[in-house]
C-alpha cells in the first residue's frame, strides 16, 4: 500500500523520510537525533532507520576516550526515534498532528558494540497499537549483524 506525504512544495511517494523530513516529524536536534533517514516505510507498521556513527560525535569524548563505543541507550533511543518518526508522518497523512512519548523499553538485549564507522540500522516492526499506545519491536543490526534489540512501547499524542 503506497503512502504519500503531503507537503507544502510538493507531493511524493512516503518510502523515506531524509534528515528535512525527519526534522519535521520530530522534536529532538542536534546532538540528540540519533538517526539520518529512514528507509522501507510501510505506513506505521515498519521501517528502517539509519545511523551513520562518526567519530566526531561528541559523546565519544566521555565513552570511551582511546576505545570508543556507541552507548546501548543511544542505541534504544535510535529505536525509539524511528517507531516515533513513522507514527507521526502516518498520522499526518490523516491530517493529524501528533507527538510520540516513550512509555517502556522491554526485553533490551545488547549483544555487540557499534562503533565509529558502522552504519546502524534500526529495523522496526509494530506489534501492536490500541489507541493511543504503540508497541515496537526493534533491532539494531551493523550489517548482517544484531547488535541489540528490544521492545518499546510509546504514548501517541494530539497535538
Amino acid at each position: 500500500m503506497d503512502q504519500s506525504l503531503v507537503s507544502e512544495t510538493q507531493t511524493r511517494q512516503l518510502k523515506s523520510l531524509d534528515i528535512k523530513d525527519l526534522l519535521t516529524c520530530l522534536p529532538h536536534r542536534y546532538p540528540f537525533l540519533m538517526l539520518d533517514k529512514i528507509i522501507d516505510i510501510n505506513g506505521d507498521e515498519s521501517a528502517t532507520g539509519i545511523k551513520n556513527i562518526s567519530f566526531n560525535e561528541p559523546i565519544f569524548q566521555g565513552h570511551f576516550p582511546g576505545d570508543p563505543v556507541f552507548p546501548g541507550v543511544l542505541i534504544i533511543e535510535g529505536m525509539a526515534q524511528t517507531a516515533g518518526a513513522i507514527v507521526i508522518a502516518a498520522e499526518r497523512e490523516k491530517g493529524s498532528t501528533h507527538l510520540v512519548y516513550m512509555l517502556t523499553i522491554d526485553k533490551a538485549k545488547f549483544r555487540k558494540p557499534a562503533v565509529p564507522g558502522d552504519r546502524l540500522e534500526y529495523h522496526i516492526q509494530k506489534i501492536k497499537r490500541r489507541k493511543n499506545v504503540g508497541r515496537f519491536y526493534a533491532r539494531a543490526m551493523v550489517g548482517d549483524t544484531l547488535i541489540a534489540e528490544a521492545e518499546v512501547g510509546a504514548m501517541i499524542v494530539e497535538q
